[in-house]
This record gives structure tokens, C-alpha cells and sequence, in this order.
């Protein structure tokens, strides 16, 4: 029996009517957002990031200075059906301090986005079950960080409308 993928532009629950010749048949369905990331509240090497009630993040290091290269991680499990074919990571908002946000497969960065260099297409490899989302002080210099982003990994070559991920309660933690 074949699947069918429904995407909307709004995630949430709705029903979806199927007729096969006389006999109609509603059936309930769940439209997932198209932001394939995991996240939510994560600190360590002096930042904190929380989500915002629109499913954004916030990140703020207060006074306390980021170490270049250090900031928070999330490790999640690889959404079905998107190993080995083309996703876009993007963000909207102005990147904090000097962050990158980067997306590894193996220990291995897959490509990121910073502030002047958005729309990344990466491709997760064959045989890749976990990925991470790694978000850490860029630049030349440690420094504090302060602001929002709406970070975005999604289907295709193309960056559309932020949209809130699905999961926004996973648990982060700092980088070593």
C-alpha cells in the first residue's frame, strides 16, 4: 500500500475527506511542520538559549563572554524519508554575537549558516540515523551574546517562511 505525505502551512490536526466511488471516507490526519528540527531549552559556556512562545530561540550570554567555538548543542533523531537527498538550513533574524549554526552528521559538519551567509543545502549521508544542531560563538573574539533567531532545516534547495518545528522541548547542552 502506497503512503501519502500531506504538507501544510499550518501545522496541527484536520481531516482529510477520500472518496474511492460510492464509498467516502474521512480520515483524521496531523499536518507536521515543515521544519525538520528538534530543539528547546539548552545552556552551557556561559549561553543560554529558551523558546520563545512563537517557537523561536532566544540567546543571551548576559555579561558573560562566549568562548570562541563553544556554545549549546541538540542531538536528535533523523526525520524519515530526508537521508540522502537535498535539505536547505536557514534563518531569519539577525545572528547574535557572531554565532554559526551548523548541522553534523557523524562528527562531521554537513555546512552551516552565520550571519552573511544563509540558505545552506546540505545532504545527510546513507546510513545516518542522529544528527546534531550546533550553534556556537563565531569570529575573532569571545564576547557576550544577546537576540532571536528563527532557524529552519527543510525539504529541497529552497528557503520558504519560518515555520515552528514540531519539537521544541528537547533538551540542549554545551559544547565541550
Amino acid at each position: 500500500m502506497g503512503a501519502l505525505s500531506i504538507t501544510g502551512i499550518k501545522p496541527g490536526s484536520t481531516s482529510l475527506k477520500l472518496t474511492a466511488g460510492k464509498i467516502t471516507k474521512t480520515v483524521p490526519i496531523t499536518v507536521l511542520s515543515r521544519n525538520l528540527l528538534a530543539y528547546g531549552p539548552a545552556s552551557g559556556n556561559g549561553l543560554t538559549v529558551t523558546v520563545a512562545q512563537d517557537g523561536s530561540l532566544d540567546f543571551s550570554s548576559g555579561t558573560e563572554s562566549v568562548p570562541l567555538h563553544k556554545g549549546v548543542r541538540w542531538e536528535f533523531d533523523v526525520p524519515e524519508g530526508i537521508v540522502g537527498v537535498p535539505l536547505i538550513i536557514s534563518y531569519t533574524g539577525d545572528v547574535p554575537g557572531n554565532l554559526i549554526i551548523s548541522l553534523y552528521a557523524n562528527a562531521n559538519s554537513l555546512g552551516g549558516i552565520y550571519q552573511g551567509k544563509n540558505n545552506t543545502v546540505v545532504t545527510i549521508p546513507k546510513g545516518t540515523t542522529r544528527v546534531e544542531l550546533r550553534i556556537l560563538r563565531g569570529g575573532v573574539t569571545a564576547g557576550s551574546v544577546s537576540g532571536n533567531l528563527k532557524i529552519q532545516l527543510e525539504l529541497g534547495n529552497t528557503a520558504h517562511e519560518w515555520m515552528k518545528p514540531d519539537v521544541t522541548s528537547l533538551e540542549g547542552g554545551g559544547m565541550s
